[in-house]
């Protein structure tokens, strides 16, 4: 094949890769634009069992944000995500799963009401955080790192309101908040306040009630 079938075929390939992205970003807002009410990123650990205390603080928080008349939004696989789902769902409220295609399947836990698999890291993510009021992070591995400096850089660059961003678990995110002040702040890689950006406990309703009242109170500039 001479060079210029290979640069048409290119063109050709890439073409077709922006017109199923556009596709996916298009099906997911259509998605989004049925939350009909406030919402909130739950992101954790997939591999989280049913009888942990993990699962269970994430199933309270589903919970109580539905009973708030919110909606709460994961990713829709297993662990965390299905507490998140299942406290939401067991108190009648709008569970959506933005669910993710992995070479190992991760299937749609059965809690959520409203649901997409997408096949794009970054679309997906556009969808956690163009309808929601706020994020809670449960104990997580690189999934949940990737969402939650997602979002942290997102509001730092001005991309994105000033919502609350909650770490739930202070055992778990300690060590990583020592070291953003510590090494981060402290060589002037990120602004002091930065780290500010993040709140942090141990109590389901109080990681509810700090979301729900800077709702209230129109905190997010």
């Amino acid at each position: 094949m001479d060079d210029r079938r290979v640069f048409d075929r290119t063109i050709a390939d890439s073409a077709e890769a922006v017109e199923k992205i556009a596709a996916e970003f298009r099906t997911g807002f259509a998605l989004v634009d049925q939350i009909d009410r406030p919402a909130v990123a739950v992101f954790g650990s997939a591999r989280v069992p049913a009888d942990a205390a993990t699962y269970e603080a994430a199933r309270e928080i589903g919970r109580r944000f539905a009973a708030e008349g919110w909606a709460v939004i994961t990713g829709g696989g297993p662990g965390v995500m299905e507490a998140a789902n299942r406290g939401a769902h067991e108190a009648g409220g709008l569970s959506v799963g933005w669910n993710i295609k992995l070479p190992h399947e991760q299937a749609s836990n059965p809690y959520v009401t409203l649901g997409h698999t997408f096949e794009h890291l970054y679309a997906r993510k556009v969808c956690f955080t163009k309808p929601s009021e706020g994020f809670i992070a449960m104990p997580g591995g690189f999934g949940t790192l990737d969402e939650l400096y997602e979002s942290l850089t997102l509001i730092q660059t001005g991309k994105m309101r000033h919502f609350p961003v909650v770490l739930f678990g202070s055992e778990h995110w300690g060590e990583m908040l020592d070291w953003l002040r510590r090494q981060l702040a402290t060589d002037g890689l990120i602004s002091p306040g930065d780290v500010e950006l993040l709140r942090v406990t141990d109590d389901p309703a109080e990681a509810v009630e700090i979301v729900i009242d800077c709702f209230a109170r129109r905190c997010a500039l």
